[in-house]
């Protein structure tokens, strides 16, 4: 059957159960809008901006597992996907670009809106291609798809000219090509001696276990051997935070209590996690006392940042269900305990202003039900990931490797409309005004939304950096002069709005904001020295943990 190359990309969506799909047309991707008109079965998602639909696509392959997919034209539609390409790219979610592009014969030759978005994209996809030849336009799509999703996810990009578009293509419909997911390709039992014989072993849990949906076979391995979980920001929600087996976040603004129980371990087992600078610090003292093994699907991790003692590639999910059978159970619970007994040691800081973060964040987790939670980048989303209570996988939605300001918006879009719950976005107030075109997108469609802004009139983290090694130097960070009405903008865009300024307020305000119909925003007024602690500084260990902002000499030189 031949069929327009438009009509075909259409047809291979469908054939991929690609039935949501988020973008924003143009001229030389008219095509293919056009195609989608006619095929009822595929919903589109028309953003305020490009990169508001490559977050959007982001959010909902985050909350689903599915393969996101954001459409664009050429020129400034591509490149305003950059950014989103990349978030996928770091923190390795499933993603399909597809842009359009000038005609063949008008490329290179500096055509209106001609861009090489292939070329731009080459160190952030898995693969991408510009498909010159309108018979090779079929494999492409669907040689996109099975990349996207196959060993470690990722995105992938398919530019597509104008007259490729256009010309007529054969069309024969194909089953889905299933992922290929590699064998283990060390040996699981040197892994599993090396589990037997350690004493005190901690399992360190990535987001490899959230997009290997290995949650229930990461819990059944920790009640095994008794080994306490700590997760990196990515691997958040990998376990139930109310579990015993949870010993809480690691990293830079981790839990005080996981450095302590690491520093008593003698086996850190790492699960689908790479050993980021964020987690890691200076990597020649990161657990120096214990041995490392390290999981992953990607061998490319393996021993890139810190050495393993054992390692095994492959699936995550498939790796820990053999690796489990193997091991011997353990019956010994002092790392349990120990981990009991630390977090109660070591309970978070609490704020100081009238308004506090985790007073919010606390009221939300107990409320919001079974919402997807989703932010932007900065204080907030470390508050959140240290104070949330997360029930189940899927439910944290949040830039990792990249830290984009402006993902939370359309991400949270996405989440909401492939998770079909409502969805909770908690930003500052310098993320916010980063992405809140992305209202007129939540109200047009309706989508339950709620959305906190920590509004400190400052970026946050950046001030916060500055009054610890900067000697309190806020270059270009206050926004005192900023005039923005939060509350005003939601009402402009059709949304509710709220503000919060006290604690006391917390449980009407927010609770109304959390039951209410559509998108709510709520602006919390919070105060600007509000900082996150604990906190690792950058490139230190987690012997230099700071708990107390007392702590750091340079309050001290300040005061001088």
């Amino acid at each position: 059957m031949k069929i327009t190359g438009a009509a075909a990309i259409v047809k291979c969506l469908l054939e991929q159960n690609a039935t949501t799909v988020f973008g924003y047309p143009g001229g030389q991707i008219i095509d293919l809008f056009d195609a989608l008109y006619c095929e009822p079965e595929i919903t589109q998602i028309l953003t305020a901006h490009e990169q508001g639909a490559a977050h959007a696509a982001e959010g909902f392959a985050r909350a689903t597992g599915k393969v996101g997919v954001v459409i664009a034209t050429s020129g400034p539609g591509a490149t305003n996907l950059v950014t989103g390409i990349a978030d996928a790219y770091l923190d390795s979610i499933p993603l399909v670009a597809i842009t359009g592009n000038v005609p063949v014969p008008l490329l290179g030759r500096d055509s209106f809106q001609e861009v090489d978005i292939a070329g731009i994209t080459m160190p952030i996809t898995k693969h991408n291609i510009i498909v010159k030849n309108p018979d090779d336009l079929v494999n492409a799509v669907r040689r996109a798809f099975r990349i996207a999703r196959s060993d470690r996810p990722g995105p992938v990009l398919v530019d597509v000219p104008k007259n490729v578009q256009q010309a007529l293509v054969e069309y024969s419909p194909a089953p889905i090509a299933p992922p290929r997911v590699p064998p283990a390709q060390a040996d699981i039992d040197d892994a599993a001696a090396l589990v037997d014989g350690a004493q005190r072993p901690v399992i360190y849990a990535g987001g490899g276990c959230i997009s290997s949906d290995a949650s229930a076979e990461l819990l059944a391995f920790a009640e095994r051997i008794k080994a306490p979980v700590a997760t990196s920001v990515m691997g958040l929600s990998a376990i139930p935070s109310s579990s015993r087996y949870c010993a809480g976040l690691i990293g830079m603004h981790g839990h005080a209590s996981v450095a302590a129980l690491l520093g008593k371990s003698d086996l850190v087992i790492a699960v689908g996690a790479r050993f980021s600078d964020r987690v890691v610090g200076d990597r020649s003292k990161f657990c120096r006392n214990a041995a490392i093994l390290h999981i992953d699907i990607d061998a490319a991790e393996i021993n890139k940042n810190v050495r393993s003692d054992a390692n095994i590639r492959g699936d995550i999910k498939s790796v820990l269900a053999r690796l489990t059978a193997r091991v011997k159970p353990k019956h010994d619970d002092a790392m349990l305990l120990l981990n009991a007994e630390l977090k109660a040691a070591h309970a978070l800081p609490p704020c100081r202003g009238k308004l506090s973060p985790r007073t919010i964040i606390k009221y939300v987790s107990d409320n919001a039900g079974d919402a997807v939670i989703a932010t932007d980048v900065g204080q907030h989303q470390m508050w959140v990931a240290q104070g949330y209570e997360f029930r189940a996988p899927r439910t944290f939605i949040t830039s990792g490797g990249l830290g984009t300001m402006g993902f939370g918006m359309g991400a949270a879009i996405g989440a909401a409309i492939g998770s079909g719950k409502r969805a909770v976005l908690f930003t500052g107030d310098g993320s916010f005004h980063m992405n809140l075109n992305e209202l007129s997108t939540a109200t047009r469609l309706g989508i339950p939304l709620t959305v906190f802004v920590f509004d400190n009139r400052t970026l946050g983290m950046v001030r916060q950096w500055q009054t610890l090694f900067y000697s309190g130097r806020y270059s270009s960070t206050d926004l005192d002069g900023n005039k923005t009405d939060f509350v005003k903008v939601a009402e402009a865009f059709g949304a509710k709005g709220f503000r919060l300024t006290c604690d006391g307020d917390v449980p009407d305000i927010a609770g109304k904001a959390l039951t209410s119909d559509g998108v709510t925003v709520i602006d919390c007024v919070i105060d600007k020295d509000e900082f996150v602690l604990p906190m690792i500084p950058p490139g230190k260990s987690m012997t230099d943990i700071i708990t107390d902002i007392s702590q750091t000499q340079t309050k001290k030189d300040k005061r001088k």
